[in-house]
């Protein structure tokens, strides 16, 4: 059995999800925690669980997932898992912020610790989610992949009824909808949680969402 908490942070809306199981061993995905309160609340959840974080993934290297990477770091001691193909927007977070939002914080991001590949299992507990290459929104994007429970992090790859961008640095109309085309192998009741936005299921995407079909 598996624990999802979701929080919604920054100006963009971003979801960091916390996933724990009766070990209370959990994986943060997305830290996107920008705001003194935002960074509080995923910390003192995680505190107030009693839960050991393991993992800190990155579905990938977008800024808006990585405000909060640092306040992971320093808490944890946790450093980002990124796959490979993204390591260069981790490098240059601060960067992409005075792109993003107008200035550069004042923050120190930790470096990246592991790098992800497909087929790469990210253990806590007794669970293991598989990495998915995801190539699209950037190069390096990535979901994972909880194949008990039907649970898949789509990041930017797949929101509901929708998808990532495609016109920004490592971008590709193309290969996002071949990704696409391979997450939606997965079961219909395969439940949706996106980097963006409210939950969603296979079954719906392909019934409503005109980039995906098999």
């Amino acid at each position: 059995m598996i624990n999802i908490q979701r929080f919604v942070c920054n100006m963009l809306q971003e979801n960091c999800y916390v996933v724990s199981d009766e070990s209370r061993e959990c994986l943060i995905i997305d830290c996107g925690a920008f705001y003194p309160e935002e960074r509080r609340a995923v910390v003192e959840y995680i505190r107030s669980k009693q839960l050991t974080p393991k993992h800190l993934v990155c579905t990938h290297g977008h800024v808006d997932h990585n405000f909060g990477v640092d306040t992971i770091h320093d808490e944890f001691d946790l450093l980002p898992e990124v796959h490979s193909a993204d390591e260069p927007f981790m490098v240059r977070l601060p960067e992409q912020a005075v792109q993003f939002i107008g200035f550069r914080p004042s923050n120190s991001y930790p470096p990246v610790g592991q790098l992800l590949e497909d087929g790469d299992k990210v253990t806590f507990g007794s669970h293991a989610a598989t990495v998915i290459h995801t190539p699209g929104h950037s190069r390096g994007s990535v979901c994972l992949y909880l194949e008990e429970e039907k649970v898949l992090f789509t990041g930017d790859t797949l929101f509901r009824q929708s998808i990532g961008r495609t016109n920004l640095e490592g971008g590709s109309m193309m290969q996002i909808i071949q990704s696409l085309r391979n997450l939606a192998q997965l079961p219909d009741d395969t439940i949706i949680l996106p980097g963006h936005g409210d939950q969603s299921t296979m079954g719906l995407e392909l019934e409503t969402n005109p980039f995906i079909d098999r």
